[in-house]
């Protein structure tokens, strides 16, 4: 796994959150947490994250945008976080984080949204029971209305 992340780095100037992804922290997130605390918490760590300029939020659409400034060189970024709610009524976060500059981010990318998650996890309060694995709600019967 330390191989495909490292290959990644030299290789992409960007990273996204997908439930199937090799990367844990490239996972993102579904939270047995009802979306107002989610959005509060999102919009609350996006304003206090250092180098982190808000750009727009729209809470019907689900979507904050961001304008990271890296703290070595002051390259600017670009980062989207998704808000919504799955087919089971879950809360669901993804993230997606984008080098303006370069070939290669050198994992800067991956780590930015590791952070976040990490971040937005302890701000929640969320415990094994909150945090869902995606792969296994998809396995759930959704029963016919």
């Amino acid at each position: 796994m330390l191989r495909e992340r490292l290959e990644r780095a030299l290789t992409t100037n960007q990273a996204e959150t997908d439930p199937r992804s090799d990367d844990p922290r490239l996972k993102g997130r579904t939270y047995a947490i009802p979306f107002d605390h989610v959005w509060t918490a999102c919009v609350e760590l996006v304003k206090r994250s250092r180098g982190w300029t808000p750009l727009q939020e729209n809470d019907l659409d689900g979507f904050i945008r961001v304008r990271c400034r890296t703290l070595v060189f002051k390259f600017l970024d670009d980062v989207e976080i998704r808000i919504g709610l799955d087919d089971h009524a879950m809360t669901r976060v993804d993230i997606t984080s984008r080098s303006r500059r370069g070939r290669a981010d050198f994992g800067t990318n991956a780590r930015r949204i590791g952070r976040f998650v990490k971040g937005l996890d302890r701000k929640l309060g969320a415990e094994d029971g909150a945090i869902l694995d995606p792969t296994v709600l998809e396995t759930w019967p959704v029963e016919a209305g």
